[in-house]
């Protein structure tokens, strides 16, 4: 094999094939059919280019070597497909195996395998097409999260994991401590001393940016955080994770309609951008999920594919409503009237996952912004609305997965903020910075947060959200 010859990337020789050129491409065996033609994939694109081996030219040890998932470099002369499905292929003329498998006991196959037990085998599952084409999509998510902000003037701020308050008010917080387990050190009364702690205080991992976020608004005007943020939440299902990643746009002078117009166009971009520069992938995945619903009964599937889908929510005004509005037609609703819900549907009380579904899918069949919830069950830091019973808060439902932003007009008037804080048990000298905000140049102001891995899972199409995030932080599970 040429040593000074450089390696073209799959992705590459089919963007702008160049035939009767050589080449030399390293990849990753994906079939070898007959001792003749075998596929290879490098990673870059969800397709594989088809190398044609001339078994005579070949020592007959090196062809037996080479099974499926063997990592080989070819050499060789890009000439035009003589068989149906490819355009194009690769005439080897030098081959080299760079790592061996043994399909015997190599745990994944080329056949149909369970999401499950791919988690198990998380250091293998991007190597199927499936989870290959969510990761590739996943990391252009993120790209155009960054360029979206980047484009429209905002500053990206990095916002600390570790943290001493609870944005959320929540208490589910995973504690960060160097204090040995064994020797916890007491105070007067029996509690934990974190004053003997590393911080001089108790701490957390965070729960998320927004607080610091809005300390960059009220002096850069518009910035975003996109990091890690973790929940100690004893949850089990496909919609949670411990540790996930959170985008929080933060816009100084903005109401909460401002807000609902941000969130609309900022996901709206994120699809458009996955559709015009994913299709192979998106592709992949949409037939997946023909596949797994060929079988389902009628009113389980699907009513649109995937890419169908997401043309469909870029293509239409997500539809807005107050929280009250909501109550009512859920109330008036067939299921409701029927007892088919789960969860109690009242005012004052929270919306479940299906009922935001049956409005997104059922009632609207487009996604939904609602807005004005209960002070009740939302966080100290919203503004409170002139009714004293409801907060400028709005959350957008998508359909399959239920709330995928959540948001807020933030509170900015000192003794309103004070007040609510008081009332919410929340503590004013953990967060006197916080206040301090509102007493020195204050000013209206709202932002969001955006899941990425809701997001991503909706573009997806994948059912479960531990099947887009790389190694899933799940309760009993910090595997890989």
């Amino acid at each position: 094999m040429d040593t000074k010859q450089k390696r073209t990337e799959v992705a590459a020789i089919l963007k702008e094939p160049k035939l009767n050129e050589k080449f030399l491409v390293k990849g990753w065996v994906k079939a070898f059919r007959a001792n003749r033609f075998l596929v290879l994939n490098d990673g870059s694109t969800i397709n594989s280019l088809q190398i044609v081996v001339d078994f005579e030219n070949f020592d007959e040890e090196l062809i037996k070597q080479i099974s499926f998932h063997s990592c080989v470099a070819v050499s060789g002369t890009l000439v035009e497909s003589q068989g149906s499905g490819q355009s194009i292929e690769l005439n080897a003329e030098n081959i080299e195996i760079l790592g061996g498998s043994n399909p015997e006991v190599y745990p994944i196959q080329p056949k149909k395998m369970t999401m499950e037990f791919l988690r198990e085998k998380a250091h293998f599952r991007m190597r199927t097409n499936t989870m290959s084409a969510v990761f590739r999509i996943r990391h252009a998510i993120a790209y155009a999260i960054h360029k979206y902000y980047n484009d429209n003037g905002y500053y990206c701020m990095h916002s600390p994991i570790i943290t001493g308050s609870d944005a959320e008010g929540a208490g589910e917080m995973f504690r960060v401590s160097t204090i040995d387990p064994d020797n916890v050190p007491k105070t007067e009364d029996g509690k934990a001393d974190y004053s003997a702690d590393f911080f001089g205080k108790a701490t957390n991992l965070t729960v998320s940016g927004q607080l610091q976020a809005e300390i960059g608004a009220l002096a850069l005007g518009k910035v975003y955080t996109f990091g890690p943020t973790f929940r100690a939440e004893n949850s089990n299902t496909s919609r949670h994770l411990a540790e996930f990643w959170m985008i929080e746009p933060e816009v100084a002078f903005n109401d909460i309609y401002d807000n609902m117009d941000l969130s609309e166009d900022f996901v709206k971009y994120l699809i458009n951008y996955i559709l015009d520069n994913y299709p192979d992938d998106l592709a992949i995945l949409d037939q997946r999920i023909q596949n797994e619903e060929k079988n389902m009964k009628a009113d389980l599937r699907r009513p649109m594919g995937l890419i169908e889908t997401l043309k469909f929510v870029v293509g239409n005004n997500f539809e807005r409503i107050t929280y009250t509005e909501a109550i009512n037609l859920l109330k008036n609703s067939k299921p409701y009237k029927k007892g088919r819900f789960e969860f109690e549907v009242e005012w004052g009380k929270d919306l479940s996952a299906e009922h935001e579904r049956w409005l997104v899918e059922k009632h609207f069949k487009r996604p939904v912004i609602v807005r004005d919830y209960p002070k009740v069950f939302k966080a100290f830091y919203m503004r409170l609305n002139d009714d004293n019973e409801t907060v400028a808060a709005m959350d957008v439902l998508f359909p399959y997965i239920g709330e995928v932003i959540g948001g807020s007009q933030r509170e900015e008037r000192y003794d309103v903020l004070k007040t609510r804080m008081e009332e919410m048990d929340v503590h004013a000298d953990e967060l006197w910075w916080y206040l301090e905000l509102r007493q020195f140049g204050g000013c209206p102001h709202a932002g969001f947060g955006l899941g990425f891995e809701r997001i991503v899972q909706f573009i997806t199409g994948m059912s479960n959200i531990r099947d887009v995030i790389p190694f899933p932080r799940t309760p009993g599970s910090a595997e890989f």
